[in-house]
């Protein structure tokens, strides 16, 4: 079995430690190293090339923001998978993160089986938003723009809705009465014409254009 490879980017060596030490605790994760700032954090998804990378958004010399930007950028579609780790509720710089390509966030008091699943979960190619303080995070960036809908059709503006709100492909195609494989079609193609290239992303555009609250 390929043992999913785990590296984190934190300024806070206690913090990084007992997470390495959870990641070696499990038999199908493998942890890959560690970097105090997003200088280091670059060259590590350089050289150590993990799966998924857990990454502070605070740290020195470069932030987590700019670090996951250079990262995508160096990487293209052979990027790690990032998940940014903040301590604060209410972040703005954590949905400048997900505008800058990270697969998810959670907080750094989180579990240690909420963190395990959220590695294994973007690993999946999935993403994950802590649900409850998803409106929090975004509450205070939020101005009500509902043309930011207007490239899409009616189905898709519902969509839309549902996906921004943390449901799941099939809860959506109930909820909507469609095909899970027609929920799909019309996710891709709210992507493709608001430019964006993840849920977390249609997540963040909604909050910040006050579409949902």
């Amino acid at each position: 079995m390929n043992r999913i490879r785990v590296a984190i980017a934190d300024d806070q060596p206690l913090f990084c430690s007992g997470l390495g030490m959870l990641i070696e605790s499990q038999p199908d994760l493998e942890f890959a190293g560690s970097a105090a700032d997003g200088v280091d954090a670059v060259e590590l998804a350089r050289t150590a090339h993990p799966d998924v990378l857990l990454m502070d958004i605070r740290m020195p010399r470069l932030d987590g923001i700019a670090a996951a930007a250079r990262i995508r950028e160096d990487h293209g579609d052979a990027a790690p998978r990032i998940i940014v780790l903040t301590t604060f509720e209410r972040d703005d710089a954590v949905a400048a993160a997900l505008r800058a390509g990270a697969d998810g966030f959670i907080l750094k008091d989180s579990s240690p089986e909420f963190v395990l699943a959220a590695v294994r979960t973007v690993h999946e190619g999935h993403t994950v938003i802590a649900p409850k303080q998803t409106a929090d995070l975004f509450r205070g960036v939020a101005r009500r723009r509902p043309e930011a809908l207007a490239p899409l059709s009616v189905r898709e503006k519902e969509v839309f809705l549902l996906s921004a709100r943390g449901l799941a492909n099939a809860e959506i195609g109930q909820a909507a009465f469609i095909a899970e494989a027609t929920v799909k079609t019309h996710i891709r193609s709210i992507l493709a014409k608001r430019s964006l290239s993840s849920r977390v992303q249609l997540v963040a555009f909604a909050y910040e254009n006050g579409l949902v609250r």
